[in-house]
């Protein structure tokens, strides 16, 4: 650059301005080549220091910045600088000479003195300008003689240059010898705060961050290693925040670290060759089950609704041919789920197939379900197993287990009512029934039918009464029945009496209840199990008169002894054993009392039982009454007090003398009693005689109505009267068949009529009775009447119902001449005053009335209820038709 004075300035001399400006040439150049080199240095170093770092450890991002910032600043400000130095600040001839002084003080100087001289004015005064340029000429030609280069400042461009060389040379080598991990430090280096992890050379293949392990439970980390990894080192490294570190060696392409149970969360921290991996690792429970619900959806024949069901011990018992859907809550958000295969949990017969089950679980977070599945006949159950959001998984032991159940059949029980049941038709039976069903009952009720009844007599429907209630959903119908034949126009004969219940299970039917036996009995029949029941009472009360004599034998062998011998302990234990033998017959004479009572209102309710022996049965009654209710209580009380341990001699004895008395008059009452029941028993006896002959009577004009009915059936077109027995139509067979039968159950009641005749004769003497026996065998009914049967037996019906007509007729004339007898005995009998009636007489007959129109209301009252019965049945019925 030359510098051009102004006209009236002396230049210095050209030679040495070429010598100047060849100095500042090679200042420039090697300065500039200085603050390159510099700043490549920086910039270089400050990779190589990043690259270097990230070989041994994650670089932070700030220490990245630093180091860039370090190298940048070389040629962001220190090349600037350097430059404003040594290039704008040695642009003029003066700084240059002031560069050279340093190194040539005295050439130096004068050189800054002709730099100078150059810029004056000139005037003639002051300074000539020969002598100026005679000066810079000199100077000039001292300057010629020297070499300025050598007052540069040490070279320092060579060595800053082989240093950038250098490291230029070892950038590339890294980038050529280690692509990867030049580039991945060159982004890191020109990024610091970017998220570009450093390359190591050992390289993982999915490395993770973070791993949620089970709480408290040993666990292991896998570390794959990348098929891309430059190193494979055999052994590697890890730690659990501060605790011992662990190391395992390479196993295929896997690291496997195992790890002690944790509970606190912490970090793992991985050395393997280059790689420093951290883990973070928070311990968690295992996902479980908090809550477990199925819906039911029961099969259709059963219109049960869908039931949902809590499980709390994970079974449901579901009838065959269910669908289950299970809902599943869990502790945690489930990522994935799967249950099954199901296993079979019970029996399995031979013949049986059992498919099993299996599939994926429906997640919604931490809801999860299974189904719909539908149940066989084999029980089974299905294991579960799921992973939650974090990885854990669960549900290794837990199973659901479904219990296949049969539709059972329903049950019918009828309660307080006994196997065998004997009523008159009016008479009403109060009893309940009981039907359940494990799932639902349809309908509940009771079932009657015939069991067959006396030829000529109307045989009985078959009925039944309907109960209220029954449902898909109702597993149990109790229900009180009231049935009374006479409701329903049913005559003596046996019934069939059962209670009948059905559920909705497809084509099963009724299922019923052991049968009850009913026998609708007529008044005769009635009146002889009245006999036999009354013949047992008596047998009873003679058994209670011996005992009760017998205590008052011992009673009065205690009343012997002396007072002192009465309170010896053998004494006390005597009075006690009469004390609880007196309460054990006290309780039997109640007992009788009850069996009175009931036989009194059986006897009033059959109305064929004449007024004088109802009378004698309400006197024996009554002193049984006072006997229980009374006079025996007392007897027991005294010897109780007898035996108290805090009586004086003298006490006792009076107890068990005041004891002894009062026994005396209960045996006596007992006999009293006792002479009246049989008093009332022998009556009651020669009644059913009258019963029983009118009975055999109905029942041989039984026969001859069935045989008549029969000869009506068959017009004369295909009769049976002169056909032979394999003529004879089947059903018509069988209707004489049963006629013959009941002709010999006649014949042989009417031989123990006869028999009874005689014994009864022969206790009491009664001349009635003796006659009628004697007609009895005078008219050899009883080969008369089987007579009867053979005929029937050999097809001869007409002939043989003709004489089964007279037959019958003369048990008529026989039981209306007896009835007459007695009627007559009455007569004399009935008050012991003549004829007339006494007070007594008149009140027990009122009483006897009101008796019996209270029996009449109470069978009006109990056959209303059973009416009320059938028509809630009918509208039942009614109403499920609609």
């Amino acid at each position: 650059m030359s510098v051009i004075p102004p006209d009236n300035h002396t230049v210095i001399p050209e030679s040495l301005r070429r010598q100047l400006e060849e100095f500042r040439k090679h200042l420039w150049r090697r300065k500039v080549m200085e603050s390159v080199a510099a700043g490549l240095i920086g910039l270089l170093f400050s990779f190589l220091l990043i690259f270097g770092l990230d070989r041994i450890w994650q670089t932070p991002g700030w220490a990245r910045l630093v180091i860039l910032i370090g190298g940048a600043s070389l040629f962001v400000g220190f090349a600037p600088y350097w430059l404003h130095r040594w290039v704008w600040g040695h642009r003029r001839e003066g700084q240059l000479a002031r560069l050279i002084a340093k190194k040539f003080p005295g050439l130096g100087d004068r050189l800054l003195g002709v730099i100078e001289l150059q810029d004056q004015q000139e005037n003639d005064d002051t300074l000539s300008p020969r002598l100026r340029a005679a000066a810079m000429e000199v100077v000039a030609s001292e300057a010629k003689g020297r070499d300025f280069d050598t007052a540069l400042p040490a070279p320092k461009h060579m060595k800053w240059a082989l240093a950038a060389l250098f490291l230029m040379i070892v950038v590339t080598t890294a980038f050529v010898v280690t692509p990867k991990a030049g580039m991945n430090a060159f982004e890191r280096w020109l990024k610091p705060f970017s998220e570009v992890e450093r390359y190591t050379f050992t390289q993982l293949e999915k490395p993770i961050r973070y791993l949620a392990v089970p709480f408290g439970e040993a666990f292991e980390i896998s570390l794959k290693l990348s098929k891309d990894s430059e190193q494979k080192p055999t052994l590697g490294y890890a730690s659990f925040e501060s605790q011992p570190e662990i190391k395992t060696y390479l196993g295929g392409n896997t690291f496997v670290f195992k790890f002690p149970g944790q509970q606190e969360d912490g970090i793992v921290t991985f050395r393997i060759g280059d790689l420093r991996h951290k883990i973070k690792v928070e311990p968690k429970q295992r996902p479980s089950v908090t809550e477990t619900r199925v819906t039911v959806k029961s099969p259709d024949y059963m219109m049960i609704p869908d039931r949902k069901i809590d499980l709390t011990i994970g079974e449901v018992s579901a009838v065959e041919g269910s669908e289950l859907t299970f809902e599943l809550v869990t502790s945690r958000a489930l990522a994935a789920g799967t249950y099954g295969p199901s296993e079979i949990s019970g029996e399995m017969f031979q013949n049986q197939v059992f498919d099993s089950v299996g599939g994926v679980l429906e997640l919604f977070g931490r809801n999860a379900k299974v189904g719909p599945l539908k149940t066989a006949t084999i029980p089974f159950s299905i294991p579960f197993k799921w992973t939650d959001e974090f990885g854990l998984s669960g549900g290794q032991d837990f199973k659901l287990r479904v219990d296949a159940v049969k539709d059972a059949p329903p049950v019918a029980y009828t309660q307080g009512l006994d196997r065998q049941k004997a009523i008159l038709p009016e008479e009403v039976i109060d009893f309940d029934i009981l039907c359940e069903d494990d799932f639902g009952l349809k309908v509940a009720g009771i079932e009657w039918e015939s069991m067959g009844s006396v030829p000529g007599e109307k045989t009985a429907e078959t009925g039944e009464i309907k109960v209220p209630g029954g449902g898909p959903e109702e597993r149990r119908i109790a229900s009180p029945v009231a049935f009374s034949p006479a409701a329903f126009g049913i005559g003596p004969q046996r019934l069939l009496l059962r209670a009948f219940t059905e559920d909705y299970y497809p084509e099963r039917g009724r299922v019923y209840s052991d049968p009850v036996i009913v026998y609708v009995l007529s008044r005769e029949e009635h009146a002889q199990l009245l006999k036999s029941q009354f013949d047992r009472t008596i047998s009873e009360l003679e058994d209670l008169a011996r005992s009760e004599m017998n205590l008052l034998d011992e009673n009065q062998r205690l009343e012997r002894l002396d007072p002192e011998e009465l309170q010896s302990d053998e004494s006390k234990k005597r009075l006690d054993a009469q004390e609880q033998a007196e309460r054990e017959n006290v309780e039997k004479m109640e007992d009788l009392k009850e069996s009175m009572e009931e036989l009194m209102k059986g006897a009033t309710r059959n109305g064929d039982i004449d007024k004088e022996t109802l009378k004698k049965m309400a006197e024996s009654l009554k002193s049984m009454q006072e006997l229980a209710e009374k006079d025996m209580p007392e007897v027991q009380s005294e010897l109780k007090e007898a035996g108290e341990a805090s009586n004086t001699p003298e006490k006792t004895k009076q107890d068990v003398e005041k004891a002894v008395e009062e026994q005396k008059e209960v045996v006596e009452k007992i006999k009293k009693a006792l002479e009246q029941a049989n008093d009332a028993n022998k009556r009651f006896e020669a009644s059913t005689f009258v019963a029983r002959l009118k009975k055999a009577a109905s029942e041989e004009s039984g026969i001859v109505a069935s045989l008549t009915a029969l000869f009506s059936k068959t017009n004369g077109v295909d009769s049976i009267i002169g056909a032979r027995q394999g003529e004879v139509d089947p059903a018509d067979q069988r209707e004489l068949v049963e006629a013959g039968r009941q002709q010999m159950l006649t014949a042989a009641d009417v031989r123990w009529i006869q028999e009874d005749l005689g014994h009864y004769h022969a206790r009491t003497g009664d001349d009635a009775f003796k006659e009628i026996m004697d007609l009895m065998r005078g008219s050899k009914i009883d080969i008369g009447l089987e007579t009867v049967r053979t005929k029937l037996q050999k097809n001869h019906s007409f002939t043989g119902g003709e004489e089964a007509k007279l037959w019958a007729a003369k048990l008529a004339e026989w039981a209306a001449i007896l009835g007459d007898e007695m009627d007559k005995g009455d007569g004399g009998q009935g008050g012991g005053s003549g004829g007339g009636s006494s007070p007594e007489d008149e009140d027990f007959e009122f009483m006897l009335r009101v008796m019996k129109m209270i029996q009449k209301e109470q069978d009006v009252r109990s056959r209303t209820r059973v009416l009320e019965q059938l028509k809630r049945d009918a509208s039942s019925s009614a109403q499920l038709k609609r």
